[in-house]
């Protein structure tokens, strides 16, 4: 087994926190707050200090009750000193930075998906909320979100996993506020970048679940939340060095690249902001059968679902952080093919129950398996991921079956069954289907059981925090501010109410000019 390792720790990834080995065996190296630095020989993992200074009151509060900060011996802003002593930075350093270009560009995926599924008089405040979402989780895990999920995050050992960084413990960190101070340094301020566009995807999935009845006002008050809070604590037990990486099962509970920290929170969180915000006029008949409310733009559907499946490839093979981690080819592969073995079987169970081939059903099909391959897609092989893959379409049409037809619950893009479902799936399937080949994450598949515990422990935890979390946010906001828009608005469409203009002013886009003789 290997030593602690403090100060000197590398792990295998974003999502595959807890596999260490010690670069610098021998020698003392000069620390710095470049967080967990090079995973398999490159990629930057680590968190962040933060100095006194920042002027908001609520982030002093936050420090004197932490009870004094650790320092770091002096950031490194330019990156001078970085790449002179490890030149292979500087590709590692763009792999990231690409990839997470490519996560941010699933902003659009998502705003095209969930405005082709609902209708086009709502169109303009779901793009609000779409494109506001982002720029609030900016801001918020840039203040707080980065520090709680990374800050003073330790070992499976205990010890310290970034260097001079110890305030934190298994349950949240919480230095580097704000990115200031000693969090000022190019390792530190890469890695906030690709995490903070994973924290906008936890974010926007729940734009779809509550669209075309909630208030504009409660909903960037949400997106704030959920990005300073809810997403960054859960988070930092998994990815932060927390008290589920260092589960006593297997390699601790693996979520390689989000499954569960990222869509099963968005989509529980979702879940229970639809439930209290209530179902959409007519949704629902006086005997409780659920009508169909179709959405307007099939193109929109199909083209932002293309964009997102291209955006997983930075999700999945960026949470490496390093590209001389040659596992994402394996990591590019399983997610290939699982996508599209999510499109297939949906397809065919479209085929077979209505003789149509469903297109909204395949590209959900395609999502879910995405969502379903996120977890282990860097811990097994190809053919698993068919598996995985072709299995998420029936638990995503599950799931949608009892949220809408049990708990009655409106959730007009279908994104409890995408996110929530097949997120859940996808951290069950490493306990089954790991192989043992990287990260020593082994599953049922090679006679391993302590990891399927490690997971089944992970999934018990991310539902009773996503919902629970999830209710007493938005129980919060419906007391205070309140959720839901007038009957009014809502029979009119929320673009006007609440944004002054339409989306297609021309009759609905669909008018032709006359010809001209």
């Amino acid at each position: 087994m290997t030593p602690p390792v403090p100060a000197r720790c590398l792990r295998e990834g974003a999502g595959g926190r807890g596999k260490r080995a010690d670069a610098h065996s021998g020698r003392r190296r000069d620390v710095r707050p470049i967080g967990v630095f090079l995973a398999r020989g490159g990629g930057l993992l680590g968190t962040s200090v933060w100095k006194s200074g920042a002027s908001i009151a609520l982030a002093l509060a936050l420090v004197a009750l932490s009870g004094g900060l650790a320092f770091a011996e002096g950031p490194d802003p330019t990156g001078a000193e970085a790449i002179k002593a490890k030149p292979e930075l500087a590709v590692n350093f763009a792999w990231t930075l690409v990839a997470g270009f490519l996560v941010f560009f699933m902003q659009l995926g998502f705003a095209l998906l969930g405005s082709g599924l609902i209708r086009s008089k709502n169109t303009v405040n779901y793009l609000t909320k779409s494109f506001l979402d982002f720029c609030m989780c900016a801001l918020a895990f840039w203040a707080f979100g980065f520090a709680l999920m990374f800050g003073g995050a330790t070992g499976g050992d205990g010890s310290v996993l970034s260097s001079g960084l110890e305030a934190g413990n298994l349950l949240v960190g919480f230095s580097g506020f704000f990115l200031t101070g000693a969090a000022y340094d190019v390792s530190t301020v890469q890695l906030w970048f690709f995490q903070v566009v994973f924290a906008a995807t936890a974010a926007t999935i729940v734009a779809g679940m509550m669209a075309e009845r909630t208030k504009i006002t409660a909903y960037l008050a949400y997106s704030f939340l959920i990005s300073a809070l809810i997403y960054p604590i859960y988070g930092h037990w998994v990815w932060g060095g927390g008290w589920l990486s260092t589960l006593p099962f297997g390699a601790g509970a693996k979520d390689f690249a989000g499954s569960g920290v990222v869509h099963a929170i968005g989509g529980l969180v979702g879940l229970a902001g639809a439930a209290l915000v209530g179902a959409r006029i007519g949704k629902y008949n006086a005997d409780g059968t659920p009508n169909r409310i179709p959405g307007h733009n099939i193109v929109y559907v199909a083209a932002g679902t293309l964009i997102l499946f291209f955006g997983w490839f930075g999700f999945n093979t960026g949470s490496t952080l390093a590209a001389t981690d040659l596992r994402i080819s394996v990591i590019a592969v399983n997610t290939f093919l699982a996508g599209c073995a999510g499109a297939v079987a949906a397809v065919y169970y479209g085929l077979a129950k209505t003789g149509k081939a469903d297109l909204p059903l395949a590209c959900n099909g395609a999502l879910a398996g995405l969502v379903g391959i996120t977890a282990p897609c860097a811990y097994v092989a190809p053919w698993a991921a068919v598996v995985i893959g072709a299995i998420a379409p029936f638990v995503m049409l599950a799931t949608n079956w009892l949220v809408e037809r049990v708990l009655r619950i409106d959730d007009p893009v279908g994104a409890a069954g995408v996110h929530a479902g097949a997120g859940l799936w996808g951290l069950l399937a490493v306990g089954i289907f790991a192989d043992g080949t990287y990260g020593d994450v082994a599953g049922l598949i090679v006679g391993q059981s302590g990891q399927i515990v490690a997971q089944l422990i992970s999934i018990g935890t991310v539902l009773v925090w996503g919902l629970g979390t999830g209710f007493l946010l938005f129980g919060l906001l419906k007391a205070t501010m309140g959720l839901r828009a007038s009957r009014e608005e809502e029979l009119a469409g929320l673009d006007v109410p609440e944004h002054g203009t339409t989306a297609y002013p021309e009759g609905d886009g669909l008018s032709l000019a006359p010809a001209r003789s």
